[in-house]
C-alpha cells in the first residue's frame, strides 16, 4: 500500500464543512439587548434546546450566542451516526443505571424518531439514512461479545442480526471480518453540517435570533436575570440561560473538573467507482464500527466516499484546545494504513480531506446535566462522541430543568432519571489528569494487543465505574 500517495492531496479541512450549501456567517451580537432565553452555543445543544423552547411556548424571545461559526465544531466534524443510544450504548447504560433502562431505551427511540420527523416537518435535507450500524469483530477473541450484545439488545426490544463470518463478509466484504452484528433501525447516518445548518434555519423560521462569531465571555447574576457579555463588550440579559459549550471551557467552573476535551479524527476518501462499490457490496449502507478497545468507525456518503475515523483520541496537556491541534499526521497516516488493511480492494483510493475534532468526554462516557446560578441556567455536557442523535435529548432535559426551577416540587419523566440526577466522577487536576489518561490509553492499547484481556489498571477503573474504551 502507497500511503503517502493515498494521502498526497489531502485538503486539511473537514469536508463536511466544505459543502456549497454552506449558508453565510450571521451577524455577531451588537449592543445591548434582552431575551427570555439565551442560549450559549450554536452546535446541536444549542440548536435543538432553541428550536425545542419555540416549539413548547412560541412566545419565547429566544437568543443563540455561537462563538465561532454554527456547526463549526463537533456538530460540523464528526462522522455523522445519529443514533437512538442515549446512555453510549446498552452495555454503559445497563452497567450504571439498570432500573431505568427500559425506560432510557424506549426515549431513544422516541427521541431518534422525532429527529427524523422534525427534518421532514422543516423540510431539513440532511442526508438522512435510517441505515442501521453494524458492529464487526476483526478479531476472533471480539465474537463472544457480540454474541452477548445481540442477547442484551434483544431483552429491551431490539431485533439485532447476527453474522457469522461469511454473513457479515456478504454484507460488506473484508478479510478482517470474523462475525457482526446488526440493528437495521438503530441508527441512521446523516451530514452532520447539514443538520446543523438545517436547524439554524428551523430556528429561524421560529422567530429565533441566531449571533455568530459572538463567544460569551462573562455571565453574572443581576437581580432574577442573567448577564452575558461577549468577546467584543455586547451584552444580553437573559431570564435563563442554556448552556452547551460542549468541550470548549465552560462559563460555569464547577463543570471544569468533569469534563475533557478529546481529539478525534478522521479521512474521507474521494468518491467510489462503480466497480469499487461492487468490490465492497455494502448494499444497505449501513454504519460500520470494529469491537476493538481502540475502534474506529466509518460509513458512506450521499455521493459514495467512505468516511473513516476513530482508533486515536488524544488528549492535550491543561485541557489543550488549539486548531493546530486539528492536525495529526502521524494519525492519519496510521488511519489510511487501517483503511487498506481493511478493505484492500481499495488500493489505489486517495483521500480528498483530513481533519480533527475536539469532543467533550466524561468519566461515565454520556452526557451529564445540572443547574446553575438558582435553578436559572441548565447545561448538558460529556456527550463522548455519540452526541448526534443524543444532543435533542438533552436539550429536553435542559428544558425540563429549567421548568422545575421555575416551579419547585415539579418533575418530568426525563429529570426523575438516575441519569439525570447523578453526575460523573470528576478527573483530578493537572498534571495527575494528563497522567491518568495517558496511562489509559497505554493499557487499552495493551488489551487489544492481549486478545482483549484488562490488565490490573483497568480493571480497577472497572470497578469503579470508569472503565472506558476509546
Amino acid at each position: 500500500m502507497d500511503i503517502d500517495r493515498a494521502l498526497a492531496d489531502v485538503d486539511l479541512t473537514p469536508f463536511w464543512l466544505q459543502d456549497e450549501s454552506r449558508p453565510d456567517a450571521a451577524a455577531p451580537l451588537d449592543g445591548t439587548g434582552a431575551c427570555d432565553l439565551a442560549v450559549i452555543g450554536g452546535g446541536y445543544s444549542g440548536l435543538w434546546a432553541a428550536l425545542l423552547a419555540k416549539e413548547r411556548d412560541p412566545s419565547l424571545d429566544v437568543v443563540v450566542l455561537e462563538a465561532g461559526r454554527v456547526g463549526g465544531a463537533a456538530s460540523g466534524r464528526n462522522g455523522g451516526f445519529c443514533a437512538a443510544s442515549l446512555t453510549h450504548g446498552l452495555e454503559n447504560g445497563a452497567g450504571r443505571w439498570p432500573d431505568d433502562m427500559p425506560a432510557l431505551e424506549r426515549l431513544g427511540r422516541d427521541n431518534l424518531g422525532a429527529i427524523g420527523d422534525t427534518l421532514a416537518k422543516y423540510g431539513i435535507d440532511a442526508e438522512w439514512e435510517l441505515t442501521g450500524e453494524m458492529d464487526v469483530a476483526t478479531e476472533e477473541w471480539q465474537v463472544p461479545g457480540l454474541e452477548e450484545a445481540a442477547g442484551k439488545a434483544a431483552e429491551f426490544g431490539w431485533e439485532p442480526v447476527l453474522l457469522d463470518r461469511d454473513a457479515v463478509r456478504a454484507e460488506v466484504d473484508s478479510p478482517t471480518y470474523h462475525a457482526g452484528l446488526w440493528n437495521p433501525v438503530s441508527t441512521a447516518m446523516v451530514h452532520p453540517a447539514k443538520l446543523a445548518w438545517g436547524l439554524a434555519d428551523a430556528c429561524r423560521s421560529l422567530g429565533v435570533r441566531i449571533y455568530e462569531k459572538s463567544p460569551v465571555t462573562g455571565l453574572r447574576s443581576e437581580g432574577r436575570e442573567l448577564r452575558l457579555v461577549t468577546r467584543d463588550g455586547a451584552t444580553v440579559t437573559a431570564r435563563r440561560v442554556v448552556l452547551g459549550t460542549g468541550a470548549f471551557p465552560p462559563l460555569v467552573k464547577r463543570l471544569r473538573n468533569f469534563v475533557v476535551p478529546v481529539y478525534d479524527y478522521a479521512l474521507m476518501t474521494e468518491p467510489l467507482t462503480a466497480e469499487q462499490r461492487e468490490a465492497l457490496g455494502w448494499r444497505h449502507r449501513q454504519g460500520i464500527g470494529d469491537s476493538a478497545n481502540q475502534f474506529h468507525y466509518y460509513r458512506l456518503t450521499a455521493d459514495d466516499r467512505i468516511l473513516w475515523g476513530g482508533y486515536d483520541a488524544i488528549y492535550h496537556y491543561g485541557n489543550g484546545i488549539r486548531p493546530e491541534l486539528e492536525n495529526r499526521p502521524a494519525t492519519f497516516d496510521t488511519l489510511a494504513r487501517h483503511f487498506f488493511e481493511t478493505f484492500p480492494q481499495l488500493e489505489g483510493v486517495r483521500f480528498t480531506n483530513a481533519w480533527g475534532g475536539v469532543i467533550d468526554t466524561c468519566s461515565r462516557f454520556c452526557a451529564f446535566f445540572g443547574t446553575a446560578y438558582n435553578g436559572r441556567l441548565a447545561y448538558a455536557a460529556g456527550y463522548t462522541g455519540l452526541g448526534v442523535g443524543a444532543t435533542r435529548f438533552g436539550a429536553d432535559v435542559m428544558l425540563d430543568l429549567l421548568h422545575v426551577g421555575l416551579n419547585p416540587g415539579e418533575e418530568t419523566e426525563r429529570t426523575r432519571l438516575k441519569m439525570v440526577r447523578t453526575k460523573p466522577v470528576p478527573f483530578p487536576p493537572e498534571p495527575l489528569r494528563y497522567g491518568v489518561i495517558e496511562l489509559t490509553r497505554r493499557e487499552i492499547a495493551r488489551a487489544d494487543r492481549d486478545a482483549g484481556r484488562r490488565g490490573r489498571w483497568l480493571r480497577t477503573l472497572d470497578r469503579l465505574g470508569l472503565g472506558f474504551d476509546s
